[in-house]
Order: C-alpha cells, then structure tokens, then sequence
C-alpha cells in the first residue's frame, strides 16, 4: 500500500515536484508536466508522450535526449487535461511539429484528442500514435480497442529516435505506428495496489491465484490460474505471445526481436530475473533472436504484485532506431553526443511543476463586455459553482468507493479538484465583472484542466456549450437555460459516444435534461422544473446499479459493477439536486414579489 503522502489530492502534484528536484539535469517543470532540459533543435519533432500517474518510469522517467521531448503528467491513474497537453505540447515544440502519443484510454483518448485540435488550430502540426499493446483487453480483430501498458516504451523510442534522425513529423509517426503494431504485451498479477489516502486495494486476487491478462489499474484480462512456478510462468508468456504474432510475421523462426520482462511494483529485480532466463530460452526454442532485452520496471502501478513481458519484432528500420542513444532519468543506451544537454540548474531554480493553468486568477483570458443584467446572473452562477464545490468535497469519499469497486478509485479526487477550480474561477470571473456565459465557461475549462480524466473532460465540454448558449447579453430565462443543458447533452454524448444504458454519467444527464425541457416547456419555473428534473436524475442513477458498463475504464469490469451504480451518474445527481436546493431557496426569498409578477418571474429566471 502507498504510506508515504501528505494529502491524496496533491500527491501527483508533490510526486512531480519531487522527481524535477532529483532530475534537473534531464527535465525541467512546465505547466502541466516536464519537458526535457536541452531545447528541442530547431526543426525536429518534439514527441510528447503522457497519462496518468502512479505508472513511474512512466511517463516522466522517459524524458531526455533519444526519448520524449516531453511528458504530461495527470492525477493518479487519470489522463492529463487538454489543457495541460497543449502547455507541454507547446513548451516541448520548436518548428517541426509534435507527435503525441500515448496508451489507448477512454480519458486520454478525449483529452490528447482535443488537445491535437486545439495544437492544429494554433498553426503547430500535430498528429497521434496510441499504444495499443495489451493482448489481453480486446482480440486481435479489434486490436484498435486494446490498452496501452508497457509497450509504451517501444513506440516511445522508435519515436523519439526517429526524431533524432531528423525524419519529419509523417514519417516519424508512420514509424511509431509501425512499432506499436509490432509490439505485443501480456501481463499477470497476484495482488491488487491500493492508492495513496485509499484503506483498502483497488482489486484483490484470491491467495495461492494468479489473473492473467490484468491491465495496470486493475483491468481483468483472460481469466484466473493457479500461482505457476517461475519457468511456468515463462512459458506462458512465450506461447501466449507467440500466438499474437504480427500480421506481418507469420512465424517466430529468424525473426529478430526485443524483450522487456516488466515489474509492476511489487514483484522484484531477482525475482524477474529468474523468470528472464526462461523467457529468453523459450524464445531462442522457438527460433527467435533476442537482439537485446530490457528486466525491470517501465510501466508500473503502485504496489500491485504483478509483471508483463512485451515483444517488440523488430525489422531494419526498427531496430536502428530501437538502438540509437537514448539518455532519461530512467533509460539510457549508448553515448548521447556531448554538449546535448544542458547542466543541472542552481539550487534557487524553482522545480514546481504547475499541473493546470492559472484559472483562478484569470491571468492571461480576457473578459468580453456583457450587460448588466447578465453581470447580476453571474453572481448567482457563482453561488451555484461555490455549492457544486461544497456538494462534492462533501461526498468525495463515497465517490471515490463507489468508483473503486469497477475502476480505478479516482472519480471523487478527480470532481473534487475540478468542481474546486471551478468555483475559484467562477468567483475571480464575477469579481472581473464577467457575464454568466462567459464565467461558465470559464468554470468549464478550469474544471477539464484541473480535474483531468474522462470526466473532468465531459464536465467541462458541457459547461463551456451551456456557457455558449447563455452568452453575455440578457439574463438567462428557463427556455435558455434548458436550452443550454440540452447543448451540454449533445456535448458530452457526441464528444464520449456513450448512451443511456451504458452506465456512465449520460444515464442521468438525459432524464435530467429530458425533464428540466418538458417542465420548462409545460410553464414551470426554473426552480420547479430543475427539481422535478434532479429527481429524475437521482432515480436514474440509482437505477444504474442494475447496468453492466459497456464503454469506458469499468467495462472489462462488467460483471463486478453489478449492484453498483455509477460513480459518475451518481456525482452528477448530487450537483442537480443541490443545485435545485438552491434555487429553491432563492425562489422562496422572493416568493412575493414572484406571486406578484408571474410573468416577470417566467421570463427571468437568474
């Protein structure tokens, strides 16, 4: 278990800080993760790689000259922020373009996604390479579906190599492209990891058991064995992986290929050497050539009790680049030049590394004129921000439990940063005399930045797309309003592609913002229609402990969701309901003047 944090919620943060001040001589700290020392040379690709942390050496550790020009580095098994991508993106870039690239995860795939958008619409070319590695988390037909785990490595480093060569950005991602469809990855473990403020793991494994295929936040795979002995646990490696050969490979005879037999915390260096000396003679049996290995840890998680081999099956470019000098604080090959990287700082550099943009101050984002009357439904919208933040600081560990028993733990750490950024910056936005649409939006993208993750993406999409449709210009009335909610819901399921039934946070948006319409539209008031729509809300997400996960992180856990609802539609159900509490009270408090000029009341609603 993780005994050593002060508060869970930083720990990241603190992490990053710490791993800077170690390793000034390769990283230096920008906003949202590290970026290598030495200025990436003019015209080269910069290759940004990242996710969530807790995985260490990745991300970070694979920074410096032959690796990653940069890193972005999330919360605990949470993806970066596109905010925070597009802040190392650009740190890292120096006019040959970026590469992201990063494993195959519902969060990163949204965040890096919005990221590689924004990064284009700046004028900096930009393309992706997921890592798609893990054989065990979809079959090969559908191998656009699979994690990404330790192979991040290999790809990470054909990359990075190819960049070194001065390939440009298309050939450079066809490269990494090319490795990850050679690399295949299979992983077991014993036990569970807990994570840092948890009192219990994330998962557990029955004693004398092995799960073969669990993924690194505790993802179940193929199925349960009983403990092997170390050679048996070799083979089992070798004639799985053999029998996920490449397309391109049609045997193992002759061909050439690297080995990395993975800890993934718990399990130890002499302990994976024994297990290494059998992978390697079950390789040479079958008629493959070990051109080099590589035995420890790269891709962790936490203390989880549990290793993975990955086969990289190299061909000429491949293995060139593979090969080339590489030097990070956590892998290093060969000689890099001299003179490449810059010396260690002093000791007064600020080794920080600011994991969000400075939404609170609003430093930086100007806010457009908006008329008096908005100005005044912007205070109230900062209230709202400011109960939204008490209502999830409030249930963040009940959250938190709710989101461990079919994912990673995270969901309550994750609202509870994110709706805290956005009641700051919804307070800093009132006090610069913002409108209410634009200190929505403001809230929205303080809250992707800091909270990071699948749903600290879709709560921002959809409070920017209601604070689009509120604008600045009038007080907001229950049709806009609605309006703008039913915005928020085409957002998030066009931008997630989940649905009702596939027990996510939609299953208690769309009932919420079916009903807020149909009661607005049936003449209520905005405080009478957002609470008949919060009802239908919190019985639709008690509702969905009788679903089975069919989208994002919990799907592998399927079966052990039941009788669980979800995280996320149950996060949003609290928020709809304080929500209506307080419109409630502010309802009552001018219950006279409402009585006495209903049609005024109907058309103002904040």
């Amino acid at each position: 278990m993780s005994r050593l944090y002060n508060d869970p919620a930083r720990f990241a943060e603190e992490a990053a800080e710490g791993f800077v001040s170690a390793h000034r001589q390769w990283v230096r700290a920008v906003p949202g993760g590290v970026i290598r020392r030495a200025t990436t040379p003019p015209g080269q690709v910069a290759v940004v790689v990242g996710g969530g942390s807790g995985h260490y050496p990745a991300f970070a550790g694979l920074v410096g000259e032959g690796l990653a020009a940069g890193a972005v580095l999330g919360n605990v098994f949470a993806s970066p922020s596109a905010a925070q991508v597009v802040s190392v993106a650009r740190a890292a870039e120096n006019g040959g373009g970026v590469l992201l690239s990063y494993g195959n995860y519902a969060g990163d795939v949204l965040n890096f996604g919005a990221a590689q958008e924004r990064l284009r619409g700046d004028g900096i070319a930009c393309e992706t390479v997921r890592v798609t590695d893990d054989i065990s988390s979809a079959p090969g037909a559908e191998s656009h579906r699979r994690r990404g785990v330790a192979g991040d490595l290999m790809v990470f480093k054909v990359a990075a190599a190819a960049a070194a060569e001065g390939r440009p950005l298309g050939e450079v991602a066809e490269l990494a492209a090319a490795a990850n469809e050679r690399t295949r990855t299979l992983g077991v473990a014993f036990s569970g990891c807990t994570l840092p403020g948890a009192d219990h793991p994330l998962f557990t494994v029955p004693a004398g058991r092995m799960a073969v295929g669990l993924g690194i936040h505790g993802e179940p795979g193929l199925g349960e064995t009983d403990v092997p002995s170390a050679d048996d646990l070799a083979a089992l490696f070798v004639s799985r992986l053999l029998a996920e050969l490449p397309g391109v490979i049609p045997s193992p005879t002759g061909r050439r290929v690297v080995a990395l037999l993975n800890g993934l915390g718990s399990v130890k260096y002499e302990e994976l050497f024994v297990v290494y000396r059998a992978v390697q003679a079950g390789l040479q049996a079958a008629g493959s050539i070990v051109v080099d290995c590589e035995v420890g840890e790269v891709c962790t998680s936490f203390d989880m009790a549990g290793v993975s081999l990955t086969l990289l099956w190299l061909d000429d470019d491949l293995e060139r680049l593979w090969a080339a000098p590489a030097d990070a604080p956590a892998f290093r090959r060969g000689l890099v030049p001299a003179g490449v990287n810059a010396a260690a700082t002093s000791e007064s550099e600020d080794s920080t590394v600011p994991s969000h943009t400075d939404h609170e101050s609003g430093a930086g984002t100007p806010i457009p004129t908006a008329s008096e009357q908005s100005r005044r439904a912007a205070a109230v919208v900062a209230q709202i921000f400011a109960r939204i933040a008490e209502t999830v600081v409030d249930n963040v560990v009940e959250l938190g439990r709710i989101d461990a028993v079919a994912g990673d733990g995270d969901h309550g750490i994750g609202m509870e940063r994110g709706a805290t950024a956005a009641a700051a910056a919804a307070r800093a936005a009132y006090q610069g005399s913002a409108g209410a649409g634009t200190l929505i939006s403001m809230a929205g993208e303080a809250w992707a930045d800091r909270a990071g993750g699948t749903s600290g993406a879709l709560w921002g999409l959809g409070l920017r797309a209601i604070g689009a449709r509120i604008g600045d210009q009038a007080a907001p009335t229950p049709i806009d309003v609605a309006e703008a909610v039913a915005a928020a819901r085409q957002a998030v399921t066009t931008t997630g592609g989940a649905a009702v039934g596939d027990k996510t946070l939609v299953d208690a948006l769309v009932p919420f913002e079916d009903t807020l319409t149909a009661s607005v539209q049936a003449g209520a008031t905005l405080a009478e229609a957002w609470r008949l729509g919060a009802d239908a809300a919190a019985e639709a997400a008690a509702a969905t402990r009788t679903l089975l996960p069919k989208v994002g992180r919990a799907r592998p856990h399927a079966e052990r969701s039941l009788g669980t609802p979800d995280a996320g539609a149950i996060s949003l159900a609290l928020i709809a309901s304080r929500v209506a509490d307080l419109l409630a009270d502010r309802a009552a408090a001018t219950s006279p003047v409402n009585q006495a000029t209903t049609s005024t009341t109907k058309a103002s609603t904040l």
